[in-house]
């Protein structure tokens, strides 16, 4: 079996057509969730995975069992696709996904004007989380006419003036019948290569976590629970030993506290069949021997696994670095125990200022410990007019 290699996130404004793309090009459903399935939107972080196959006689890519032409094809690669949030108020969640992302389709609606808000947003995340690989799916164009295309074209197109975007290929898509989408692979596979990510002490980004266990399952019959994200460098075996920290949260005297977890893997898993062991890219499952109620409902996403994890901190220095373009004015200075949402690898919490100099930068007391280094980058969101907005990158500095 041929584990995928790498991990394309797949943005863009709400109801832009992000999750009919991802069906487009992988064939399922990246909504699972029964309120996203209801509500028709994206919630969590959605994923599924396609091979790209290219075609012997027509020389197009594909990937279905085989070539709309009729042809044979050659195995390319296989690729595990992260379906992100695009409603406003999940935007916490689009910052955790970009973490894992190693290149992303950016997805813009022709029948809308160019940008809408979250696209905006959307763009900044990209750019905050210094991903360079990307492609534009300009998507709807069945909906507008050949000069309203055009003319969205230019939108899009000067939108992106100016960023690390304005090269990006733009690819016309129409994702609900699949139109144009073998182009939209082969900008793929032209614009994001495979990372070499083998070297080092395996760690891996928890994006979910599960209780695959039924209802009404006999204690024997249990199984260990499930944790699913993304390998960013090493090799994962079954047998291993591993941490998974920052860990559980305990209720403790005058507060809480946060207990690693060390527990040993005892199966593999990606794109439905299981491993002996799991390299960095595309997406994987571990299943271990963690007691399920621990694992249920994400409720340890955004923790580390590896053999060895960085300390977890819950207090930050930060060297904070506003973005270029933001949707709303905020002050140059913070105010005391000032809350700011921060994204760190796949985990999203809240600093409270505590203490700001011009030469020490800003620090910040968490509410949930994070595992970083010095150096790292973190995202940072800011609240104004009753929303929060992604406002700052911010590096560690201690």
């Amino acid at each position: 079996m041929t584990q995928a290699t790498v991990n394309i996130g797949v943005v863009g404004h709400v109801d832009h057509g992000k999750t009919t793309l991802t069906r487009a090009l992988t064939g399922q459903w990246a909504d699972t969730h029964s309120e996203e399935v209801k509500r028709g939107i994206t919630i969590k972080l959605g994923y599924a995975d396609a091979d790209f196959n290219k075609c012997k006689k027509c020389g197009g890519y594909y990937t279905s069992k085989k070539c709309p032409c009729g042809g044979n094809g050659e195995f390319v690669r296989r690729v595990s696709f992260l379906d992100a949030p695009g409603h406003e108020t999940l935007m916490a969640t689009v910052i955790a996904a970009s973490s894992i992302m190693d290149g992303a389709i950016f997805v813009i609606a022709a029948n809308e004007k160019c940008p809408q808000p979250q696209t905006i947003e959307h763009l900044m995340v990209i750019e905050a989380s210094g991903i360079k690989k990307v492609v534009i799916a300009q998507n709807k164009i069945d909906l507008v006419s050949k000069e309203k295309a055009l003319e969205h074209y230019n939108q899009l197109k000067e939108f992106l003036k100016g960023s690390s975007l304005e090269n990006a290929e733009v690819i016309p898509v129409v994702a609900n019948s699949g139109i144009n989408v073998n182009a939209l692979i082969k900008a793929l596979v032209d614009n994001i290569p495979e990372p070499d990510r083998s070297k080092g002490e395996p760690l891996m980004y928890l994006a979910r976590s599960f209780d695959i266990n039924k209802p009404g399952t006999v204690i024997k019959k249990i199984t260990g629970g499930v944790l699913g994200g993304s390998i960013t460098q090493g090799v994962l075996k079954v047998g291993d030993e591993v941490i998974i920290s920052p860990g559980i949260r305990r209720e403790a005297k005058g507060g809480e506290r946060y207990d690693q977890i060390k527990t040993k893997i005892t199966g593999l898993h990606a794109g439905g069949e299981s491993l002996k062991q799991a390299h960095a890219g595309g997406l994987v499952a571990v299943a271990t021997e963690i007691d399920p109620a621990l694992t249920k409902g994400d409720a340890i996403v955004g923790c580390l696994l590896g053999t060895k994890v960085p300390e977890a901190r819950s207090e930050l220095r930060l060297k904070i670095k506003p973005l270029p373009r933001v949707l709303e004015k905020f002050a140059d200075t913070y105010i005391e125990n000032e809350p700011l949402v921060i994204g760190v690898g796949t985990a999203t919490t809240v600093g409270f200022v505590s203490r700001q100099k011009k030469k020490e930068g800003v620090t910040v007391k968490l509410k949930k410990p994070v595992c970083v280094n010095a150096g790292d980058e973190i995202a940072i969101m800011r609240r104004a007019n009753n929303r929060w907005r992604l406002y700052a990158t911010a590096e560690i500095t201690e």
